[in-house]
């Protein structure tokens, strides 16, 4: 036999474990993890948004992704419930994976956009995994750490680099599009051809599009709000002006509508967790 010969069964092999039962198992887990991570950061906001009078207080609690953390670590069996969500995380990382080896699900699901997508979508909940199981595993500072410093030291050290500026504003370009991004195809419901929408009642159909469109426009608002912070670091020279998560949703507060309009983008965040769960249940893999 061929080499050729011998790897197309491999290879035949290797796209059917993709498409297996375990990978939609880790696909589903994942969007169960990544719906709990946005809960936790919606009601971390909603607190933020009222304590001290709309001042953005609340004890020094994180509305982002270590705020999460911290937050399930306070809880009984709190350690359990981090190793358990960083497993589910993991699965995702593990699907996204499998797509950009060997396709998404539905006819254009092999392009090659949507492959390169689908890697960085997979570096990026695998980064996800590894800082929650670091924290779980008792490495404080890797999963608790805060997203704003995280962000004002990256962004000192790239501006000092030979063309850091415009590396900074390309990036916070980048991540301003991709809100954009996320909003515009919310409010156009593409989420509907990933899931499995004959399956829904007409209840639940409605229920979805509300989730859907609601959460991931207050999403994208939140990923576009934050690049355009690090565009202005980057305009200025200025590494504070750039905001992680937290920092980002605070400075909803700081508009004429105050903390009313922080409490809206908390709530959509929460619907953005509930909409993972939809897609954890309905979501073709």
């Amino acid at each position: 036999m061929t080499a050729t010969g011998s790897a197309t069964p491999r290879l035949g092999r290797a796209r059917s474990a993709a498409k297996s039962p375990a990978i939609a198992m880790a696909a589903r887990a994942g969007f169960i993890g990544r719906g709990v991570i946005y809960l936790l950061i919606g009601f971390l906001a909603l607190r933020i948004a009222f304590a001290d009078g709309g001042g953005g207080g609340d004890g020094g609690k994180q509305a982002d992704r270590s705020g999460a953390v911290a937050e399930i670590a306070e809880k009984p069996f709190g350690m359990a419930l981090l190793w358990l969500l960083g497993i589910a995380v993991a699965g995702m990382a593990v699907w996204r994976l499998s797509e950009a080896a060997f396709g998404q699900a539905g006819p254009d699901g092999r392009k090659a956009n949507k492959r390169v997508m689908a890697a960085g979508r997979c570096v990026f909940y695998a980064f996800v995994a590894y800082s929650v199981l670091s924290f779980a595993a008792g490495e404080k500072s890797s999963g608790g750490g805060s997203s704003d410093e995280s962000s004002k030291d990256v962004t000192a050290k790239a501006l000092d680099w030979p063309y850091g500026q415009w590396i900074v504003g390309a990036a916070g370009f980048a991540v301003a599009a991709a809100g954009a991004w996320i909003a515009v195809r919310a409010l156009l419901r593409t989420f509907h051809k990933h899931l499995k929408m004959s399956a829904l009642s007409s209840r639940a159909r409605k229920g979805v599009d509300v989730l859907g469109v609601f959460g991931g426009t207050a999403r994208g608002v939140v990923f576009t709000v934050a690049g355009a912070f690090a565009v202005t670091a980057a305009v200025r020279h200025e590494p504070g002006r750039a905001k992680g998560i937290d920092d980002t949703l605070r400075s909803f507060t700081d508009t004429p509508a105050g903390p009313w309009l922080l409490a809206l983008i908390a709530v959509g965040l929460v619907a953005f967790g509930l909409f993972s769960w939809a897609n954890a249940r309905w979501r073709k893999v």
